[in-house]
């Protein structure tokens, strides 16, 4: 077998080595990390397993390392957890005691108990995950191999370590699992994983949303996430996870006229932005940008297909969809809901004139997410004729210059109005009233257009001129 001591180069390793040792325990370096090791991926998360109480092992490790380090233990579970700093880097290590599960059919938490390593390496999930290296005095460094996860490694192929079957019925969360390492490491699954899922695909619904729903969100964040989705959709996991992604798969041909298949065309605009941002929710965006197509899709005799308004009815699905899989309820969830609904405006500027009012008015209603939603509408190109793609990325060109112009003339971006509606209120000793919204919003309409510049005189001026017509007098 392989010894990769000259890996283990960080000092941690050689402390829990020395602090195992005192203690007369056994342990080892486990699971991702090694993986991540041997395939020269960054790893910040590291597991170590021991043959006796990873609690014990974990406050006598922490004690050594003094204040270098904080801890938290869990005693219910057998764990504890350690933050760790070498250099500018900070690794949270897990440890752990060796233990052995099993599964009642109607619940995924397992029976544990203290377990051999043999045990331990048998209840894990994948064969790419079933590495231990040593950190034994004897054999410090050795690679232990039981059910051959360099092979899977080499081949690229995300298979179970014992019966399919077994494992996803066991924990169907492992389904989920299975298709997110294949997503984050571009494998693909073995033929009998693949079947395992298939068969067992309806035990997910025994899983809760917020599990499901964070796989779902690694997958996203993967640096292909469509290998993912179509993983999920051969599967039949997305029919029952996401059914509305599911539900843009095909086309409806009416004689020599078509439309394309939106899944398809919304799995090639992820990639696009995946490949410019590592933002989960403007991939979400990229995700949900054309949802409602389904619901919006229209056959005009002698046009074709039509699918006016899925922006705005895709940005009202947004809620619904995130609270069905306990996705977050806030800010984000805001910001996705109008990215969705704005996402067709830098396109139809590009289909026409690019005036100065039509930017003004898009940079107003996008604000600090402008470059985010410009980003968006070029990953949105998915044509096959590059004559049209390289049509429509230069006239974004235009105006993402437009948009910096006035920018930096008109300060839109994050538009405050230069009078207020406080200011109204004194200047013409009124309460609030349907008045001043007319006043500020024929300002800000001025503005946007170019007919005034963002100046508090000239808004002024015109906030006077729209009292009078509004019978409004002027304080005395």
């Amino acid at each position: 077998m392989a010894n990769l001591k000259e890996k283990l180069e960080l000092k941690i390793f050689d402390i829990v080595s020395q602090t195992s040792e005192s203690l007369g325990l056994k342990s080892y370096v486990v699971g991702g990390y090694v993986r991540d090791l041997i395939m020269r991926r960054p790893s910040k998360d590291i597991d170590i397993v021991t043959i006796g109480s990873g609690v014990l092992l974990a406050e006598n490790v922490a004690a050594a390392l003094g204040k270098r380090t904080k801890m938290s233990v869990f005693r219910t579970f057998g764990t504890a957890s350690l933050w760790y700093r070498e250099g500018d880097e900070i690794f949270q290590i897990e440890f752990i005691g060796a233990r052995k599960e099993s599964y009642s059919h109607d619940s995924r938490n397992p029976v544990v108990e203290d377990g051999s390593m043999e045990e331990d390496q048998r209840r894990r999930d994948f064969t790419i995950n079933t590495l231990y290296i040593s950190l034994n005095k004897e054999d410090y460094g050795m690679l232990i191999d039981p059910f051959n996860g360099l092979e899977s490694i080499h081949n690229s192929l995300i298979q179970t370590n014992t019966d399919p079957d077994i494992t996803f019925s066991d924990d169907p969360l492992r389904m989920m699992r299975a298709i997110r390492f294949a997503s984050q490491l571009n494998f693909s699954l073995h033929s009998d994983t693949l079947d395992a899922i298939k068969r067992n695909a309806n035990r997910i619904n025994i899983i809760t949303k917020e599990r499901i729903a964070d796989e779902l969100n690694k997958i996203i964040l993967s640096p292909v996430p469509s290998i993912g989705l179509r993983l999920l959709d051969k599967t039949g996991l997305m029919q029952i996870i996401f059914p509305e992604l599911e539900s843009l798969k095909g086309v409806e041909p009416v004689g020599n006229m078509a439309h394309k298949d939106v899944f398809v065309h919304t799995l090639k605009v992820l990639d696009n932005v995946a490949k410019h941002s590592d933002n989960l929710w403007l991939r979400w965006v990229a995700v949900l940008h054309d949802i409602a197509k389904p619901r919006c899709k229209r056959f005009e005799q002698g046009f074709g297909y039509t699918f006016h308004g899925h922006e705005v009815k895709g940005a009202r699905m947004v809620k619904g969809i995130f609270a069905r899989m306990r996705l977050p309820q806030n800010e984000c969830m805001k910001y996705v809901e109008k990215m969705v609904s704005l996402h067709l405006r830098p396109i139809s500027l590009v289909e026409d004139v690019v005036t100065d009012s039509a930017v003004r008015r898009l940079l107003f209603d996008a604000g600090n997410d402008i470059d985010d939603l410009m980003l968006l509408c070029e990953a949105d190109i998915t044509s096959k004729n590059q004559q049209k793609v390289q049509h429509y990325l230069n006239n974004f060109k235009i105006v993402r210059a437009k948009l910096v112009e006035l920018e930096e003339k008109d300060r839109i971006r994050n538009f405050q109005p230069p009078v207020s509606g406080e200011d109204i209120m004194t200047i013409f000793s009124i309460e609030p009233c349907r008045e001043i919204g007319v006043i500020k919003t024929a300002i800000k309409d001025a503005i946007l257009d170019g007919k005034i510049e963002n100046d508090r005189e000239q808004a002024l001026a015109l906030m006077y001129e729209q009292a009078a017509k509004l019978g409004l007098r002027k304080r005395e």
